[in-house]
């Protein structure tokens, strides 16, 4: 929607046009110069979002092999390719400023969580584009499980609330959130273990989460008398 133009002032058109054009007159070296200047940014900001769109066309051709093998298990091959097809690793190093290396990057951090090798995810996993609402917040959630995995149960517990925080919709926050809750536990925080599960009861009771939290509540309450 275009936005709109606010209220011009009033003036003496012909008196300005003539203090305009006397002003342009007498810089004209500079403002031909810082003319060139600006038509160089625009035609290098256009020709960065075409070889950028090439660029994502060309990965997008490559990833497809590399999503087959990660769907059929075969971690090492979706990882570095067969010889013939490239994996997420070249696409990831060489397309990474586009959305499909991006995802790249992401099925990597997936593929190494898998692995057990769980610093290498969360390597891969935080060069992650989060702005996407599901993916971001998957991304995220998956950091914290690595965390939780190395035995940096705390550090866990705030991607957990990042991920939940990230998009408020009803499949990834209440997940997040019960993650967050039972790492709580696992410290002995029944306190904020029971209130990101109380999060859960009444703001997502329809979820998958929300139908069972109430045991896990009654859980939290028995522990901590």
């Amino acid at each position: 929607m275009a936005t709109p133009k606010n209220e011009e002032t009033i003036v003496d058109v012909q008196q300005a046009y003539a203090k305009a054009d006397h002003f342009f007159n007498n810089n004209r070296k500079a403002f031909l110069v810082a003319g060139g200047a600006v038509l160089a940014v625009v035609l290098g900001i256009f020709g960065f979002n075409y070889y950028s769109a090439s660029q994502n066309d060309e990965a997008k051709e490559l990833i497809w092999k590399a999503e087959y093998y990660f769907e059929k298990d075969s971690l090492d091959k979706a990882i570095k390719g067969d010889g013939q097809y490239l994996g997420f690793e070249y696409i990831a190093n060489n397309y990474g400023s586009t959305k499909t290396g991006q995802l790249a990057e992401y099925y990597l951090g997936l593929c190494f969580m898998a692995k057990g090798e769980f610093q290498t995810a969360i390597e891969h996993l935080e060069k992650c584009d989060f702005n996407d609402e599901v993916i971001g917040a998957i991304a995220k959630g998956n950091i914290g499980d690595a965390y939780v995995e190395l035995g940096n149960v705390e550090k866990g517990i705030s991607y957990f609330e990042e991920a939940a925080e990230h998009s408020e919709n009803s499949f990834t926050c209440p997940l997040y959130l019960q993650k967050a809750a039972l790492a709580y536990e696992k410290l002995g925080k029944y306190d904020e273990a029971i209130k990101a599960y109380t999060r859960i009861k009444e703001e997502f009771p329809n979820s998958a989460e929300g139908r069972e939290v109430e045991k896990y509540i009654a859980r939290a309450e028995s522990f901590k008398k």
